[in-house]
């Protein structure tokens, strides 16, 4: 179902935010942002629950569980979709959404918070692919890129929103009530969802069964990262992370045999224009959420920044992200190649400078802080250049028949290279903070190798560029 106005000669913005396509973009951009202002939020005041209910060795186990929940909640929505249809499926997202969010503003102890987390990302990862899903449904194709632009461009409100919120309820000493201000965002997104997407239809749907053996291994590899990158010594580290490089290998075997796949056919082929698509989305996906996960913190400790201030400096990356994606989605042919190409130069670059800048107390602060702001935009600006461009190459690769599941796979990839990322971002800020000894973690040193872990993302998001699977999948 698609818009029945007439496209102009040269659809843009217009296009998109004008008539029935104004209150579908509305309400798919809607539940992405609900899940990005959590986000946000959750960033921000966890330094401020991990001091009341305790916790710290479990900080990134937040992300890690609340984005395994959100892969699996992405799987769940193409048969969900399927069955209770776009409506029903948002209903149901909000419904598990809000409460976990309930069980987080009442946690006592850091068990409980996680148990939460997990609900809400359960929750949000449905509304996510759900989405994504649902543009190549509701929007004709030339607006495919500009409706995937203003997906990404949901960050950017929760730059301004989810840091003011949480470094706010931070401040006062009421963080629980930062979960209670999205009950009613969340209520709003379902109320539109329901109004103006379609409902199911009379006939019943028969949707392919859920990829479960590849699931499961999935979820077991993350769990396996997590572990190993809590760092708690250096067997318990080898262990998890040679576990979950070979559950990781078992699900691309799994996937190149079965016939229920997680992915569409043949995106682990060679040479597969899908899989490098994937590849370089994930890869741009880990630059920003290991870069971001402990961003907070550091502002904290480091440059005694208030959890407000550490808010609004952390999101700059994502602002950068949204402005770029806004401003180059129209991009066709070679300067399309082109920007997508300098995404990751310009993201290595900014983990270069965070290097040096992060951990950089001795100047004055506002110069150190002025080259990490800096960073911070140029890192995100080369994430948003890419990323719309290649969801929408994503699309117009797919295999016919696949198409939601190509969709929707979008985020299922981001949501896993997020918990990877964050598995990756524990183990190096555990390991380099050790040197702190019973004083403490080395909060210094914590900051300077993960960013040098971190830049590894976009170098070889470089290499997947020039793939030649890359190549065909770009003159697509």
């Amino acid at each position: 179902m698609t818009d029945s106005h007439t496209l102009s000669a040269s659809p843009g913005w217009g296009d998109l935010l004008s008539g029935g396509n104004l209150i579908r973009s509305l309400a798919l951009s809607g539940g992405v942002a609900l899940h990005a202002v959590n986000l946000y939020i959750s960033t921000t005041i966890l330094p401020s629950v991990v001091r009341e209910i305790g916790g710290l060795d479990y900080y990134a186990w937040n992300t890690t569980l609340f984005v395994v929940a959100s892969i699996l909640g992405a799987a769940l929505s193409a048969p969900l979709l399927a069955q209770a249809g776009a409506r029903g499926g948002y209903l149901v997202a909000a419904l598990v959404f809000v409460a976990g969010t309930l069980v987080c503003a009442i946690a006592n102890m850091m068990e409980i918070m996680l148990a939460g987390r997990f609900a809400q990302g359960f929750g949000g990862g449905i509304l996510l692919a759900l989405a994504y899903a649902m543009v190549r449904r509701v929007f004709a194709q030339p607006l495919w890129p500009r409706a995937l632009a203003l997906l990404s461009s949901m960050w950017g409100i929760a730059t301004l929103l989810g840091p003011a919120v949480g470094g706010v309820f931070a401040e006062l000493g009421l963080w629980r009530g930062a979960f209670l201000f999205l009950v009613p965002i969340a209520g709003l997104v379902t109320l539109a969802a329901l109004f103006v997407l379609p409902p199911r239809t009379g006939e019943r749907v028969q949707s392919e069964p859920l990829p479960l053996v590849q699931l499961a291994l999935l979820t077991l590899a993350v769990f396996a990262a997590s572990w190993g990158g809590m760092g708690a010594n250096l067997s318990s580290t080898v262990a998890g992370m040679v576990t979950a490089l070979v559950l990781v290998g078992l699900v691309i075997v799994t996937e190149r045999r079965s016939r229920h796949r997680l992915l569409p056919a043949g995106t682990f082929e060679r040479p597969a224009a899908l899989g490098s698509l994937y590849a370089a989305t994930a890869l741009l996906a880990v630059t920003v959420t290991c870069t971001e996960i402990f961003l907070p913190l550091f502002l904290q400790d480091l440059h005694g920044r208030s959890p407000l201030e550490a808010g609004y400096i952390a999101a700059v990356m994502s602002a950068g992200w949204t402005a770029a994606a806004i401003h180059t989605s129209g991009l066709k042919g070679e300067r399309r190649a082109s920007v997508v190409r300098a995404g990751p130069m310009l993201s290595l670059a900014s983990m270069v400078v965070l290097v040096v800048a992060m951990p950089w107390t001795s100047v004055e602060g506002w110069l150190a802080l002025a080259l990490i702001c800096a960073a911070l935009v140029i890192g995100g600006v080369g994430v948003g250049l890419a990323y719309p461009h290649l969801s929408a190459m994503i699309l117009h690769v797919a295999p016919q028949g696949e198409e939601d599941n190509a969709a929707s796979s979008i985020m299922t990839v981001q949501l896993c290279a997020t918990a990877f990322g964050a598995a990756i971002a524990g183990l190096a800020v555990n390991l380099a903070g050790a040197s702190g000894g019973a004083d403490g973690m080395d909060t210094a040193s914590a900051a300077r190798w993960l960013f040098v872990t971190v830049a590894v993302a976009p170098l070889l998001c470089l290499f997947v560029m020039n793939s030649t699977s890359f190549r065909h999948a770009d003159d697509a």
